[in-house]
């Protein structure tokens, strides 16, 4: 009995190192029948490599454009922020501009005019602190050689003391809010004498 248990196996070594054989043979005539061109292999390792290329290079363009499109709304807002007061601080220069006027109509006046000329100075001070706690300058170049990117010229006189270009006298004043023209200088400007 011993021998017949002992053949069984012994039998079943060969069929299985016969069946492995088969099956190598079997793959060797799948991979013989299933071969490709290695030119061909080639041309496909190359197409996909170039459509991973211009893929990639199309997700770095699309991030590039996101963050421009975000850096502009940031921007946007700054600039929103920044000069919102803008329309506001120029329907407040004429009140500026008024009060102005009046504490230089005082000039000459009796000391009974005194207490209203310190009521509409203080009222001033206050107007124009308040207008410079939110950056808004004042633009007062009398004396400055004229720009004319913050001075418009009313005139021009001829003046041999001063310089050609030259701030003799400021109408009015100008302002700036953070930077940006909000009203120019009206100012009259020397010229050389002819």
């Amino acid at each position: 009995m011993s021998n017949e248990q002992q053949n069984p196996q012994a039998d079943a070594a060969p069929n299985e190192a016969e069946q492995t054989a088969q099956e190598g043979q079997n793959s060797e005539v799948e991979v013989e029948a299933g071969a490709v061109d290695p030119e061909q292999l080639a041309a496909q390792v190359a197409d996909l490599e170039s459509q991973l290329q211009e893929a990639k290079e199309q997700a770095l363009r699309a991030a590039a454009e996101a963050q421009n499109v975000r850096r502009r709304a940031e921007q946007d807002v700054e600039k929103a922020h920044k000069f919102a007061l803008e329309k506001f601080a120029g329907d407040m220069l004429p009140v500026a501009d008024n009060l102005e006027r009046a504490v230089a109509s005082f000039e000459g006046a009796d000391d009974n005019a005194k207490p209203m000329l310190e009521g509409v100075e203080l009222t001033l001070k206050t107007l124009l602190d308040a207008l410079a706690r939110h950056k808004l300058e004042a633009v007062d170049p009398e004396g400055q050689p004229f720009d004319p990117q913050l001075h418009q010229a009313m005139s021009m006189v001829e003046n041999p003391d001063v310089e050609p270009n030259t701030v003799l006298n400021v109408f009015q004043k100008g302002y700036t809010l953070n930077g940006r023209l909000v009203r120019p200088a009206m100012v009259v400007v020397s010229k050389a004498p002819a």
